[in-house]
């Protein structure tokens, strides 16, 4: 496994993100049978090839959707009450209702290690993140076109459903 070059993949996605946004948008509207099992077939490799800890992008450039059960679970590993967490670190946009993180990167990012100071009770956002072998693939597409801007997972995952799917 290779660290992530976040110079390069900056790079690449710059000059391939509208044809990959257009063939997710084609996958949307015509999905294959079998796009789950091809997911799960492509992921392991995905994965083989993706070292998180040199590129935690996701931590760095994004901000999970904090739950409810989230905020409470996480503000009492920290030793506030969900009311004194949310004032502290976190905001919900105009127009929405979704709790996000106020700063990038995260708060609880070490971005000297790129390692997460509350992993053991991370937002569920982040546990599953980027969400790729997702069952019903097809509703988490507009997730997809989202993530390859920041994710070399994301983006790996569709450049080879690219390859293994004609549109």
């Amino acid at each position: 496994m290779l660290p992530v070059n976040l110079r390069s993949f900056r790079t690449k996605v710059r000059h391939h993100k509208q044809a990959m946004i257009n063939f997710l948008q084609k996958l949307e509207q015509q999905p294959p049978k079998n796009l789950d099992k091809l997911a799960e077939e492509i992921a392991p490799a995905v994965w083989k090839a993706t070292d998180c800890l040199t590129c935690a992008n996701c931590c760095k450039r994004m901000s999970p959707t904090f739950t409810a059960k989230d905020i409470k679970r996480i503000a009492a590993y920290v030793g506030m009450t969900p009311k004194e967490f949310k004032a502290k670190w976190l905001w919900v946009p105009p127009d929405d209702k979704d709790w996000l993180n106020r700063n990038q990167p995260c708060q609880f990012l070490d971005v000297r290690t790129n390692l997460c100071s509350i992993y053991e009770v991370r937002p569920a956002d982040c546990a599953g993140f980027p969400h790729l072998t997702k069952k019903k693939m097809v509703e988490y597409i507009h997730v997809h076109q989202q993530n390859i801007t920041y994710c070399p997972a994301t983006y790996m995952m569709v450049e080879k459903l690219m390859v293994r799917v004609a549109l």
